[in-house]
């Protein structure tokens, strides 16, 4: 399978992408080299394999919760570079 340059204008264009002609050219060419490449990863015997989600097996990586003593308020707000009735103060955000 061959991407077109004119498949290459056409994302651009859905992309509002402005591209060169040697921009063009040039990712015509890489797109089709990534086709290529997984093209040969079809001729992979996979009738052995199960789909999976991953590649590796994963499990809960968290660790459990424990009550650990924090630092002072008063403390950590001292490194705030503002600070108002025991809180962080920020920017406002709309």
């Amino acid at each position: 399978m061959k991407i077109s340059r004119k498949e290459v204008e056409h994302v651009a264009l859905l992309a509002r992408l402005k591209l060169t002609e040697e921009e063009m050219n040039q990712y015509t060419e890489q797109l089709n080299s990534i086709l290529e490449h997984a093209a040969m990863l079809d001729q992979i015997d996979t009738a052995g394999v199960s789909p999976t989600a991953h590649a590796v097996q994963l499990y809960n990586v968290l660790r459990d919760d424990e009550v650990k003593p924090s630092m002072d308020q008063e403390k950590v707000l001292k490194n705030a570079p503002d600070a108002e009735d025991g809180f962080f103060r920020v920017p406002r955000i709309v």
